[in-house]
């Protein structure tokens, strides 16, 4: 008896290790063009929202003009074929170093490697970084608090990024690394792509 226990249990056991679970996907439906848009702007400052150039996906999930704006912002509405959400608005001065960087993950490049590469760039003079402090707010939230139909957010987070190329510790007096809560500090400094990072 416990012979037959033994190898029914192995034989479940078995089974159970062959079930192929299917893998979550990440692909998230796709909202019409105003509410991209309104999504998109909600990383941009409230008084400067009428007026910003939003861009964001067609039905063929590539990027496209959704709005002409007057300003000096650009704001991008969240890709439908990564997780959770997050959209962006930067400063029209930096609209070479992003659109570089999403030229370069089409091709497959990213992480290290796309650091590297546009860095090599940057030293060619074949892509420009401001040469003015530029600005950059992301917006982001868990997925399951976004309403896609209505363009309502719950639980959002506002984070503020400030390049300044090349920038240092010593030259901003800021620190390499936060010591309290929300206070501001610098990334990446000494190279192309120094920032302030401001976390509220």
């Amino acid at each position: 008896m416990k012979v037959i226990f033994l190898f029914l249990t192995v034989i479940t056991v078995c089974l159970g290790c062959n079930i192929k679970k299917e893998a979550p996907s990440s692909k998230k439906d796709l909202p019409s063009a105003d509410i991209q848009i309104k999504l998109a702007l909600l990383a941009a400052p409230r008084e400067k929202r009428d007026s910003c150039s939003v861009y964001g996906y067609g039905a063929d999930k590539q990027l496209i003009l959704l709005r002409k704006g007057t300003n000096e912002l650009i704001c991008l509405a969240d890709n439908p074929d990564e997780p959770d959400f997050s959209v962006a608005c930067y400063c029209m001065t930096l609209e070479p170093f992003m659109q570089r960087g999403r030229e370069l993950r089409k091709q497959g490049i990213k992480d290290q490697q796309l650091f590297d590469e546009r860095e090599k760039e940057v030293k060619a003079g074949t892509l420009k970084m401001p040469k003015d402090p530029a600005t950059l707010y992301v917006y982001s939230a868990k997925e399951k608090d976004v309403d896609p139909a209505t363009g309502e957010v719950k639980n959002g987070y506002l984070r503020y990024v400030i390049y300044i190329p090349y920038a240092t510790a010593a030259s901003t007096g800021l620190p390499e690394k936060p010591s309290a809560d929300g206070m501001p500090w610098i990334m990446n400094p000494g190279t192309y792509r120094a920032h302030i990072m401001i976390d509220p």
